[in-house]
Order: structure tokens, then sequence, then C-alpha cells
């Protein structure tokens, strides 16, 4: 959904469904997702929930996702420049650096895909949708990925 907040700053709010945590399990992701700072990562502004209702809050991407650039199916959508999916495509492995390497938490995404790749204003791209993404501690030297998950 988009909102509209009362300073006038354009929002997303993404609903929730089928989590299957406790509270305490869902605001402890939202607050290490909130802790991630990074110009190519979406910026959580601030989550809700009632009873099994969540949603979480976040700048709105006024350019959709990547994915309505590959695949375009309205007219709307421009067919961007090589120099431009360039500058994408580094957004996403600078962030995708930063997830691995330079969070105080090591967080694998698991589900990169152009669906999941929103565009600012700017064509900036910024990495989305940490439902599948799995946290690890800094010390942690080893990432078992036994029951990895994610869109093939």
């Amino acid at each position: 959904f988009k909102g509209e907040l009362s300073n006038g700053h354009l929002v997303a709010v993404k609903m929730l469904s089928g989590f299957k945590g406790k509270d305490r399990d869902f605001i402890n992701e939202v607050a290490t997702i909130g802790r991630i700072h990074h110009v190519n990562v979406v910026q959580v502004i601030g989550f809700c929930f009632q009873g099994p209702k969540r949603a979480l809050v976040y700048d709105f991407m006024p350019n959709g996702s990547l994915e309505n650039y590959i695949f375009p199916e309205k007219e709307k959508y421009i067919i961007l420049s090589w120099e431009r999916m360039h500058e994408i495509a580094l957004g996403v492995a600078h962030a995708i650096e930063y997830l691995h390497e330079g969070c105080d938490m090591q967080i694998l995404h698991f589900d990169i895909k152009p669906h999941n790749i929103l565009l600012d204003e700017n064509f900036t791209s910024k990495i989305s949708d940490f439902g599948l993404a799995k946290f690890y501690p800094r010390d942690n030297n080893t990432v078992s990925l036994t029951a990895v998950r994610g869109t093939m």
C-alpha cells in the first residue's frame, strides 16, 4: 500500500502474512532490519502489529521494482540504458557486500531477484524484502546452509 505521513513523506506499507514467530521475535527481526543503514538497502521507517496482523513501513520507491524494467508489461516503463543497468547492478553488489560484511550481524538475504530490487526517484537500486533472510552473529565464522531457502 502507498501512504503519506503527516509531514508529507510518502511511504510504502507492506502487510505481512503467515508470521509464525512470537511478537518478540517479530520486534527483534524488525529491530535488526531497522539498524541497516545503506544507500542500497530500503529503509524501514516503522512497523505495527495487532494480533496476527503485521505491517512494515518503508520509504516509498516511485520507480517500482527492477522487474518492471526487465519484463515491462506497461508502456510507462522506459528502457534503461546500459549505463543505468550497470549502476543498478553495482548498487545491488554494494548492498550484498554490506549485508554480508558491513553490518553488526551477518545478513544473508536468500531472495535476491528483480522483484525485490526497488528503484528510487533517481533509479538508485535498493534491496528489499527480508522475509527469507537469515541473521548470523558476526563472530560466527561458519554459516550452515543445510536449510537454505530462496527463490529459483
